[in-house]
């Protein structure tokens, strides 16, 4: 399974972002899907998450400005990011996890990361 992120780059403060990923090689629908991030010098942490019946969370650092949606036919992903400040500069990371309906093995799949910096 590959999961590959697109749509960061740079963006000044208070403009949006809409970041995608893309799933390949996967034959069910992930459980949950979601977005990390990992600021240079900090550890990752979680920005959003969805799970396969559109229940979301998100981090408190990011309630009101950010939207995660997922289509679970295409097992893709989305987050819109509005109002973006400095402190939103990052990688971001796409991240599937869950159990294989099929043997009940658990999985945990990351993408490669984009990054996202704000900055006027």
């Amino acid at each position: 399974v590959q999961l590959v992120e697109s749509g960061g780059g740079l963006v000044q403060p208070g403009g949006s972002l809409r970041l995608s990923c893309g799933s390949s090689g996967s034959t069910f629908t992930f459980d949950y899907m979601g977005w990390y991030r990992q600021a240079p010098g900090k550890q990752r942490e979680l920005v959003a998450v969805i799970d396969n019946r559109g229940r979301t969370n998100y981090a408190d650092s990011v309630k009101g400005r950010f939207t995660i949606s997922r289509d679970n036919a295409e097992n893709t992903m989305y987050l819109q990011m509005d109002s973006l400040k400095p402190e939103d500069t990052a990688d971001y990371y796409c991240n599937a996890e869950g159990s294989n309906p099929y043997d009940a093995h658990e999985y945990d799949y990351w993408g490669q990361g984009t990054r996202v910096t704000v900055s006027s």
